[in-house]
């Protein structure tokens, strides 16, 4: 082993980690493209409905206290799979049963949200929860 480490030494390091870390770079680039939705899912924002329900969520500031896909205050619980455990009208009269009043329990301030808005809002939720989030969140309930 040499005793010295040389210009050309350090040179083939760089050079060979460069190479190394650029592969490894666009083989991480084309696993997530592989890997993400397609056109036609993608384009499913583009439903009035749901882009309706999206403005809903964030002009109530529902992240404030829920979730949505892991993002957001854990206040309350995730709605990245409320569509697929509760279902649309669950999710409808929970809404106008709010607040619920029970002791004890953090409650959700009454929107006052019409008819209308109530399926907007259902339809930006069926809208994620169909995201595919890699069995995300790991329990059922959030």
């Amino acid at each position: 082993m040499p005793a010295a480490f040389t210009t050309a030494t350090a040179r083939n390091i760089f050079y060979g980690g460069s190479v190394f870390f650029i592969l490894l770079f666009l083989g991480m680039t084309l696993d997530t493209e592989r890997k993400l939705p397609n056109y036609d899912q993608r384009t499913q924002l583009e439903n009035p409905k749901v882009v309706a329900g999206k403005r809903i969520w964030e002009t109530n500031n529902c992240i404030g206290c829920h979730t949505l896909l892991g993002e957001g205050a854990y206040f309350a619980p995730e709605l990245g799979n409320v569509y697929k455990r509760r279902g649309p009208e669950f999710i409808k009269a929970w809404m106008k049963a709010q607040p619920s009043g029970t002791p004890g329990r953090r409650q959700m301030p009454q929107f006052n949200l019409t008819e209308q808005q109530l399926d907007e809002l259902v339809a930006f939720l069926k809208y994620a929860s169909e995201i595919n989030t890699s069995n995300w969140p790991p329990n059922i309930e959030g």
